[in-house]
């Protein structure tokens, strides 16, 4: 089965920036043909795709995440890594990596939080 671990998320000011990571382990698809997606979830809201970049290394951005946040994989490491700038509180969220542009998600990790101070 597919385990998936995120870390790098912490505690910073407004406008510091954070490098989350997550790795994939487990028996499952080979993590270098999916798009690989960061998602995130804030407290009372729907979980939400952040970012997500192909097998190709193509990325797509949510609106709220363009010109600030970088989407990185290395397929070698079978990691996914996402490079945050500028943050604000609103970002505040646990964050997870899991496929994306899929019906069907591994299980899902036990995320990492970002909280952002003002």
């Amino acid at each position: 089965q597919v385990q998936l671990v995120e870390t790098g998320g912490g505690l910073v000011q407004a406008g510091e920036s954070l490098r989350l990571s997550c790795v994939r382990s487990g028996i499952g698809s080979d993590f270098r043909f999916n798009t690989m997606g960061w998602y995130r979830q804030a407290p009372g809201k729907q979980r939400e795709l952040v970012a997500d970049i192909t097998s190709g290394g193509s990325t797509s951005y949510a609106e709220f995440a363009k010109g600030r946040f970088t989407i990185s994989r290395d397929n070698t490491k079978r990691t996914v890594y996402l490079e945050m700038n500028s943050l604000k509180p609103e970002d505040t969220a646990v964050y997870y990596c899991n496929r994306a542009r899929v019906e069907s998600f591994w299980p899902w990790g036990q995320g990492t939080q970002v909280t952002v101070s003002s």
